[in-house]
């Protein structure tokens, strides 16, 4: 991991919260904060549509200027949080963990701007 770069993570939030909407499903609702614990990571909750009423909480943190990992953090369905093990959740965090790939992607002139 290289620990020698340095990001302003409001421009990310700010450039997150952008992009973020545009490779999710219309209906869903993203939010985009800073880290407090980790000025490298961004938190991401995405709410989704519909009647199932999940909500995602994902931690993404860049290894350098080009590399994120992301964590799924938490799922809640109603306010309630539920077991993330299911088929069913873990469909829907792998779609959203490679759209925020995707969005980090797209980021790019955001974070390595040489």
């Amino acid at each position: 991991m290289n620990q020698d770069f340095q990001l302003n993570q409001n421009q990310l939030v700010d450039a997150w919260q952008s992009k973020l909407p545009s490779v999710i499903h219309p209906s869903d609702q993203a939010l985009v904060v800073a880290d407090e614990g980790d000025a490298n990571s961004i938190r991401i909750h995405i709410g989704t549509a519909g009647r199932q009423a999940y909500s995602f909480d994902f931690q993404c943190t860049y290894m350098d200027t080009r590399e994120v990992g992301v964590q799924l953090v938490d799922v809640e369905r109603d306010g309630r949080s539920v077991d993330e093990h299911t088929d069913v959740i873990q469909n829907l965090a792998g779609d959203y963990i490679r759209h925020i790939h995707e969005c980090a992607q797209s980021l790019h002139d955001v974070t390595d701007p040489s």
